[in-house]
This record gives structure tokens, C-alpha cells and sequence, in this order.
């Protein structure tokens, strides 16, 4: 591992104040504490950004090898230094925080926009996102763009977490360690906003974003300790955002605390003409009011399982032993702090989805243990895939020759050794629908996917037993929370340890998830907060000293 330098040690002095009462630790600081620091004058954006920049090139770049990072805007020292007269206000709430934002939201600046992909190596956008817009217009530095998996997880079936052709494989910075015959991880850092989660975690930036269209931004947050926050689709514009399907695709905050990630809703939350699905948009004026430790008393919280019913016990009753404990010590904190934990399966017509909801795809992955079985993705990803990639590279990328998902399959035959390691048999079998959203299957099986995940599951489930909100480990609600267009708050749980193989590994991170109804966010974030700060539950990754 990379020893501290001289040069560090004088970064670290410039970053901390001599009259600061005590040490801030940034790497590990809330965003909160680094904005109060900022607005006391202990600390400048210039210094902030040369800070993260000295552990990217430590932690990232060198020792463990992260590789969360992709590439760093070239302008963010610039930006640093034009905010460093400027302090945080009701205005500029994020006047001169570093942040990144994971390589499928766009900048209209000298950053490319990827997705993590060769054949958009040197691609760029012809205009920031409109959730850059929000962070730059609140104060934000834009510290460089974060890897990801390859197209947000739509290239291939069986590919591993964290990885794209483009920018290689993020690690776990709990359990970096990876498989030598295969250099896949042992322990997954969580896909597809991977780079994102790790960056955070590992205390390379004061917060990030990320996207999630099933589990994206749950299953890394859940892998690395963190608080994210999955929005209702439509309280978070994606104009700007590389696509996988707008039925479900979103953008959300990666933190440290809940009360960051409710700080960076405030900002990022806001109605866009550019978004249709934005003008249906529902919520308070500051997310951060009520974030109180008696938020949960009364409060109640559907846990999805019934030892009875052991076949439709599908959430809870097939979870790892560890996972198993894990959940039942975060009953006991929340019983504790007054919640009515209400004990009933979710039903089957809710989580089993509906007919036709699936589309039976050959895996050709060459690396895959399921090579030439078949591979079921959800309908709607596919089909919305095609019509939505097509609309972002004709109407944002610039820079390429790239204009279609035809492109980028045919880019990627013509230089396979680099390009296709685990094969794109989503995108082989995106490119055979239509591309307009006309066909019968597309309709039916949209209609099914909100009729089983909404109307059957989580609405008969959460009026059934009067819920405030349903809890899961980890991501395992994504998808029917996804389905639905209903939000979910994950925050830290606790460790555990091993693979489903039986692998031994260090403990690494364990998040829960509250899940609720549409524009439901404040509620979530109160219940999350009540419970963070009962259970206390976020520990950094060890080894990654402060510079």
C-alpha cells in the first residue's frame, strides 16, 4: 500500500484548519460536517478537492486499487477555486462539496460520458444532465465521473458486478480481494452504480450520485455501508441520463448519513420540462424537517415473511444465516424504539410477477457458469432498452460515430478481445424488438409488471396491514419496489461474512431497506434516521488510513 507522503501531510494541515476545536476526519466525515466546516472557513473547496484527489491517487489509483473512479473532471480545481470565496448557504447549499456522478449521467463539460463502454470512449454530451445543472447551480465541484457496471447491467447476462470494458472492475474496499483465475470479485461492490457506493465509502468524495433502474443503487449502498435514497420515478429527472428503461429508471444520492442523503434530495428533487414524468412530482419543502430519534414509535413496519407459509416466504426465508441474524437484531432496534412490526408474507400474485413479464434469452457469456442456458430478463428493460438508448445518442452524445445500440453491437463484434469478455446478449436481443414501444408484448407485459408489483404486491400488502413501511435486507425489495415506481431508503445494517459458496471473506457491509408508496421519501428518511441513529451501524473500510 502507498505510505502517507511529505506532500500529503501538508495537504492534510491545509485541509484542517490550527484553530479547528477538533481533527475532522474527512474520509469519513458526513457531508453535513464538511459543509459546516466549509461555512466556518476551516476548510476551502480547493483544499477539499486536492484532498480526495491525493486519496483517489492513493486508495484508487495505487494500494488496494479501487478503481471507482474513472476518469476526474480536469476542470475541478478550477471550480474549487472560484467557490473558495464562497460559502454554503440557503442558495448555494453545496458551495464548493466535491462530488461525483456516476459515467451515465452527462456533462456538458471535457468529461466524456460512457456508461463504462469502449464504443463510447471518447464520447461527450452537448449539455450538462439537469441533476448536474441542480449541483453545479447549488455549488457543487464536480470531481469526475465514477465506473460502473457496463451500460448500467444491460450488456450482458452474468456479468460481474462493478465491471465495464471501459473502465475495468471496481472492488470492495471491505474485502478487495479478487478471484485469481478470473480477477472477478470475491466479494461483489454492488452493481451497477459500484463506483459510486465505493468512492463513498472508501472517503474519496464528499458524497456521490448514482442511478438505479432494479437494485442499482440498493446493492451497492447495501455492499459498502452506505445511506442511499431510491426515488419514486419522477421525483428525480433523467434528462441527461445514458437510459436502460423509463418505466423504472431513476437517479439518487450516495451518503454516509441519512441526513446527507435527504440534503442532496433537496437539491436534486425539482420538476424538469425535459422529464414528463417530473410534473406528477410530490414534495415537502426540506427533507431534513422531522429527522428526530422518536420518528419510529408507532410506526408500522411490514417484515415480508411467515415461517407457516414457508413456500411464498420468499424475502426473508431463504436468506444466508448471517443475513437471517442481521435482520432479526434490526427487528429488535426497531421494536425497541416503539415500531408494530406486523408479520405477513408478501402475496404471491404480488411478487411472482405476471405472465409474460420475461423474455427467454440464450446466455452466450463465455465466463458464465450458466453458459447456453437461458437467461430471463424483465420484457420491459429490453424492449424500453432499444427505443431509449437510440433517443439519449441522437439527441445527446456528441463527439462518436456511435448514434445506436446497432452501433455499439457492431463496434463491440469488431473489437471483441477487448470489448465483449462477458458477451451483450441483452443488447443481441434488445436490438430484435422494434425500437418504438408498439409491439403487444411491450404493452402487456408493462401492464403486468404494475398490476403484480403495485396493485397485487406492495398496495395489497401495505392496505392490507395499514404499513408505514416494509422492510427487506439489502436489496432483496428492489425489484418489486422498482416494478411499482415506489421508493425505497437503504441505510446500514451491519457485517457479515462468506459467500453463498462457502468462501471465507472479511466482513463487509449489510444494509436494510424501508420501502413505502409513491412520494413517500420524507416518511423513509424519518424511519431510516430513527433507526441509524439507534443502531449506529457505519464503520469505515479498515486500511485506508487518513493521508
Amino acid at each position: 500500500m502507498k505510505k502517507p507522503t511529505r506532500r500529503d501531510a501538508h495537504l492534510s494541515a491545509a485541509v484542517i484548519g490550527a484553530e479547528a476545536p477538533t481533527m475532522l476526519k474527512l474520509e469519513n466525515a458526513p457531508m453535513s460536517d464538511i459543509i459546516d466546516a466549509l461555512a466556518n472557513g476551516r476548510v476551502t473547496a480547493t483544499a477539499l478537492t486536492k484532498f480526495y484527489l491525493a486519496r483517489i491517487e492513493a486508495y484508487d489509483r495505487d494500494g488496494p486499487m479501487l478503481n471507482s473512479v474513472r476518469a476526474f473532471n480536469p476542470d475541478a480545481l478550477t471550480i474549487a477555486g472560484k467557490l473558495d470565496g464562497i460559502l454554503p448557504s440557503a442558495k448555494r447549499p453545496l458551495a464548493g462539496v466535491p462530488i461525483l456522478v456516476k459515467d451515465n449521467i452527462a456533462t456538458g463539460d471535457r468529461q466524456p460520458t460512457t456508461a463504462g463502454s469502449l464504443a463510447l470512449e471518447g464520447a461527450r454530451a452537448r449539455d450538462d444532465a439537469t441533476i448536474v445543472k441542480l449541483l453545479r447551480g447549488a455549488g457543487a465541484v464536480i470531481l469526475g465521473k465514477a465506473n460502473l457496471m457496463e451500460f448500467a447491467n444491460m450488456l450482458a447476462i452474468d456479468m460481474p458486478a462493478g465491471y465495464s470494458s471501459l473502465g475495468g472492475q471496481v472492488k470492495n474496499p471491505y474485502a478487495p480481494a479478487l478471484m485469481d483465475d478470473r480477477e472477478i470479485p470475491v466479494v461483489s461492490p454492488g452493481g451497477s452504480s459500484s463506483g459510486s457506493a465505493v468512492a463513498v465509502a472508501a472517503g474519496l468524495c464528499a458524497a456521490s450520485i448514482g442511478t438505479e433502474t432494479s437494485g442499482s443503487l440498493l446493492h451497492p449502498a447495501g455492499l459498502n455501508g452506505l445511506v442511499t435514497v431510491k426515488p419514486t420515478v419522477g421525483l428525480i429527472s433523467r434528462a441527461g441520463i445514458l437510459p436502460v428503461a423509463h418505466s423504472q429508471d431513476t437517479a439518487g444520492p450516495m451518503t454516509r448519513t441519512v441526513r446527507d442523503a435527504a440534503m442532496l434530495l433537496n437539491v436534486l428533487a425539482a420538476k424538469d420540462p425535459l422529464d414528463p414524468a417530473t410534473q406528477e412530482q410530490r414534495r415537502p419543502a426540506d427533507y431534513t424537517a422531522g429527522l428526530a430519534t422518536d420518528a419510529m414509535k408507532g410506526a408500522r413496519i411490514g417484515v415480508p415473511s411467515d415461517p407457516a407459509d414457508p413456500l411464498n416466504d420468499c424475502y426473508y426465508g431463504k436468506l444466508p444465516p448471517k443475513s437471517a441474524k442481521l435482520m432479526a437484531e434490526t427487528i429488535k432496534v426497531l421494536e425497541d424504539l416503539g415500531a408494530v412490526i406486523v408479520r405477513a408474507n408478501m402475496p404471491t400474485a404480488g411478487w411472482i410477477g405476471g405472465p409474460g413479464t420475461t423474455m427467454a434469452v440464450l446466455n452466450r457469456n463465455p465466463l458464465s457458469s450458466h453458459k447456453g442456458t437461458v437467461a430471463r430478463p424483465p420484457v420491459v428493460f429490453l424492449y424500453e432498452l432499444k427505443r431509449d438508448l437510440n433517443l439519449y445518442l441522437k439527441d445527446w452524445a456528441t463527439n462518436t460515430d456511435v448514434k445506436t445500440i446497432a452501433d455499439i453491437i457492431a463496434f463491440n463484434n469488431a473489437n471483441a478481445g477487448k470489448a465483449l469478455r462477458f458477451g451483450q446478449d441483452h443488447f443481441l436481443a434488445a436490438d430484435l424488438t422494434r425500437g418504438d414501444l408498439s409491439e403487444r408484448e411491450y404493452k402487456s407485459a408493462r401492464a403486468m409488471d404494475l398490476l403484480s408489483a403495485r396493485t397485487r404486491g406492495m398496495d395489497a400488502y401495505m392496505n392490507q396491514h395499514k404499513l408505514d413501511a416494509v422492510l427487506f435486507a439489502g436489496a432483496m425489495g428492489g425489484a418489486i419496489a422498482a416494478k411499482a415506481g415506489y421508493p425505497s431508503v437503504m441505510v446500514p445494517g451491519g457485517f457479515i461474512s462468506g459467500t453463498t459458496d462457502g468462501k471465507d471473506t472479511p466482513d463487509y457491509p449489510l444494509g436494510v431497506t424501508f420501502a413505502g408508496r409513491a412520494w413517500s421519501e420524507h416518511k423513509l428518511l424519518r424511519l431510516a434516521y430513527a433507526y441509524e441513529q439507534a443502531s449506529q451501524m457505519r464503520k469505515p473500510p479498515p486500511g485506508l488510513l487518513t493521508l
